[in-house]
Formats: C-alpha cells, sequence, structure tokens
C-alpha cells in the first residue's frame, strides 16, 4: 500500500509538471501571410482584457489620459498649460497653446469625447474649432458643422485638408460627440516613407473613414512633404481660438495578440 501510495503521488507529480494539452493540430498547411498552421496548436492566445463597463468606458488595458480630474498627462509649449478643468471636462482656453501627451504613441486606439460651444456665433471655419492631432501632424478635424456649410474637408470628421468624411454625423452645438479612432502610423527607412499612415474614424458610432490613407502631414491652403520622424510621438489636441470641451479621452497601443 505505501508502494502505491508513493507511486500516486509521483504520479500526480508528473502530472503537474506536464502542461496539458492545447486543443489544436500540427498536421495542417501554414495560413498564407503567416508563421502558424490552419489551427495552430502552439499559436499564443489572446491575452484576456476586460472591457468598459459602459459604452465608451476605457478598457482594462487602455490608457487614461483625460478622466475628468486633471491634465497631468498633458503638457504645453507655454508651461503647465491654460486648459480649464471642471464639470469633468477640459475646456480650451483661447491662445493658451494646444496640449500634447506627455507619452508618445504609434499604432493606437483612440476615444475621445468632444463638444462645441453651445452658442452659436460665428461660421464656416470660425465655428467650434479644434483638431485631434495625432502624432502632432496628422489631424482629425474637430468643428461645429451642424448646419454650418464649409470646404469638405475641413468639416468635422475629416482628415483635415486631404479626405471628407463619408457623412455628416455630427450633433447639435454644445451636445456631446464621440471619436473612436484607429491610427496605423507611418514607416520610414532612412528618410524615406515605405508605408503610409492609415486611419479609421467612428463618429458618434458612425464610419467616416474606413482605413484611410492619409496622403500628407496637415497643412492648411497646402500639401506638404512627409518629413521622417519617431515610431511613436505624442497625441496633440489643438487650440484653435475656440471654447471646445473634452471628456473622456483614452487609448490602447495597439500590438499583436503575441507581442508583450
Amino acid at each position: 500500500m505505501k508502494i502505491l501510495a508513493l507511486l500516486a503521488v509521483a504520479l500526480l507529480a508528473a502530472a503537474q509538471q506536464t502542461p496539458p494539452k492545447r486543443p489544436g493540430y500540427k498536421d495542417t498547411p501554414p495560413i498564407p501571410e503567416q508563421k502558424w498552421l490552419v489551427h495552430d496548436q502552439d499559436r499564443p492566445y489572446p491575452r484576456q482584457i476586460t472591457p468598459g463597463a459602459t459604452p465608451g468606458a476605457a478598457p482594462s488595458d487602455a490608457i487614461v489620459l483625460f478622466d475628468g480630474k486633471n491634465l497631468d498627462a498633458f503638457q504645453s509649449r507655454k508651461g503647465a498649460g491654460g486648459w480649464k478643468v471642471e464639470n469633468g471636462y477640459a475646456e480650451v482656453v483661447p491662445k493658451a497653446g494646444a496640449i500634447f501627451t506627455k507619452e508618445a504613441f504609434g499604432d493606437m486606439q483612440l476615444h475621445v469625447e468632444w463638444a462645441s460651444p453651445a452658442k452659436v456665433t460665428s461660421g464656416d471655419q470660425d465655428r467650434g474649432n479644434s483638431g485631434i492631432e495625432i502624432m502632432g501632424r496628422y489631424e482629425i478635424q474637430v468643428l461645429d458643422s451642424w448646419d454650418n456649410p464649409t470646404y469638405a474637408d475641413g468639416q468635422a470628421g475629416s482628415i483635415y485638408g486631404q479626405w471628407a468624411p463619408l457623412v455628416n454625423a455630427v450633433r447639435k452645438p454644445g451636445e456631446w460627440q464621440t471619436y473612436d479612432i484607429i491610427f496605423e502610423a507611418p514607416k520610414f527607412e532612412g528618410d524615406k516613407l515605405i508605408k503610409n499612415p492609415y486611419v479609421t474614424v467612428i463618429h458618434n458610432g458612425v464610419l467616416l473613414h474606413h482605413r484611410q490613407k492619409i496622403v500628407a502631414p496637415v497643412a492648411h491652403r497646402a500639401v506638404r512633404p512627409f518629413a521622417a520622424h519617431p515610431a511613436e510621438l505624442p497625441l496633440q489636441l489643438q487650440d484653435h481660438g475656440h471654447t471646445v470641451r473634452y471628456r473622456n479621452i483614452w487609448v490602447r497601443r495597439l500590438r499583436g495578440y503575441d507581442q508583450p
């Protein structure tokens, strides 16, 4: 009996040291353009995260840039910056300058909520104007485009100066708007651009751009050439002289499931 007990203990210890067999196969063909076989038994599992509890809430792997309390994740070229924070939002203070993140980002998922001033006093580009400047040079326009004619590649949700949005999905002045942005950073070899940046933009749940190719850095009334830059750069929120409000800003760095 003692020998049987010892054998049982040894078998149990061996079983604990041997990882359980994973579902999948090792006799299937390779997937084109991948290093894995179809249903590969050894393919790493996607990491587990917890989604936000409510629509628009940050998931567990997000970097929260602004949660309504302070702008500690941002800085300004004018020192600490002069944007106002109150009632859960940050408001552009005209002439205080743009604010940009202390951290740098490349490929990312970005969530931003914004609101133009409720009181309309002007029109065209002089109405609730700001911008989400990805890497400080690829701009998704923020503008009050409710019953406000302007040039098509400058209205809300446009890739400024390049692509008009598929539709105008803007809400009324003063109402909160949502941008969900998927951005693929450009790639350079030395000074040569070898892959353009791409962006997908969803405005208030409506698709505006689907993996749209960005053809140049942002410019007004011009087309600028690409210039090589680091793989990650800060995200910038523009001061265009209007009291636009921002809230609930978070970002996720996009990496493959098998990357750390």
